[in-house]
């Protein structure tokens, strides 16, 4: 997965409404009208944070937050992550229906697009949080929380003028998850 990432953090984004986003940031955590109850997806890469997002021109998604995350909170992430479709790794359809429902981590990968939109034959990674997991992203796992919609909308009208050579998007690596590395 592509992400921007030291030895001790990563960044995620989301997208939300500005009200959710304001207290967002002033709090340095979720709350207020942030819903605990449903699942809530993560994104480390950016421009497919972008493309879900229409680059912060969709309803309820105007605001784009970089959230940085304790590595060590990211990793537990990953490793309690439940692909959304089914994968011969988890055996039988039913165990996988079993184990998909007692997780509180949902794993899916989607194409990722250039900054026009367009599919890439690469795929990029969401995450989606809920229940335990989502409770611990809210109260340990967050460092900061970041509004960079000015940033988000000074590139998007690099886009919309076709001047790729004055684009900027983090600079993102390919992260490999603790259990891959060497």
């Amino acid at each position: 997965m592509l992400a921007t990432y030291d030895d001790t953090s990563i960044v995620v984004y989301q997208a939300y409404c500005p009200k959710i986003a304001a207290y967002a940031v002033e709090q340095q955590t979720f709350g207020g009208e942030f819903s605990m109850n449903r699942m809530s997806w993560i994104k480390p890469n950016f421009l497919w944070m972008m493309f879900r997002s229409g680059w912060g021109m969709k309803a309820d998604q105007e605001v784009t937050l970089a959230i940085r995350l304790r590595r060590e909170g990211f990793e537990e992430i990953l490793q309690s992550a439940v692909h959304s479709s089914y994968q011969t790794s988890y055996g039988t359809q039913d165990k996988w229906k079993k184990v998909l429902k007692e997780s509180s981590v949902r794993l899916q990968w989607d194409p990722d697009h250039d900054p026009f939109g367009n599919k890439l034959d690469r795929k990029a990674i969401q995450l989606g949080l809920k229940g335990e997991s989502l409770q611990k992203y809210v109260k340990d796992w967050i460092i900061e929380i970041e509004d960079i919609s000015d940033f988000v909308e000074e590139q998007r009208h690099m886009i919309q003028k076709d001047q790729l050579d004055h684009l900027q998007v983090p600079n993102e690596q390919i992260y490999l998850p603790a259990k891959h590395r060497d």
